[in-house]
């Protein structure tokens, strides 16, 4: 999957796909807590592959769509952080 330069957070997306449906609905629909959603929605949480195949059957979404936004807000917020110079193994063929 190619990286997205600066993608938003899925809550961000999701927040914008339920519309007018409530935090306590959606999440009653879902089968998980008010507050698990309500952290998915206002980017303090990430969204797992539970989750993913949770929001797409609801939202009628490919299973992993939610997960791979997840992976590439993940990603790009990594790739900003300063880390070590890393040095490559030296693995036999």
């Amino acid at each position: 999957m190619e990286r997205m330069f600066n993608p938003p957070h899925p809550g961000k997306i999701l927040r914008d796909a339920l519309g007018d449906i409530s935090v306590t609905d959606a999440a009653r629909k879902l089968h998980v807590s008010r507050t698990t959603l309500s952290r998915i929605l206002n980017c303090a949480a990430g969204v797992s592959a539970d989750m993913s195949l949770r929001l797409s059957a609801a939202l009628g979404t490919h299973e992993s769509l939610w997960y791979e936004l997840q992976m590439s807000y993940d990603m790009w917020q990594a790739s900003r952080k300063k880390r070590p110079r890393i040095e490559r193994f030296d693995v036999a063929a």
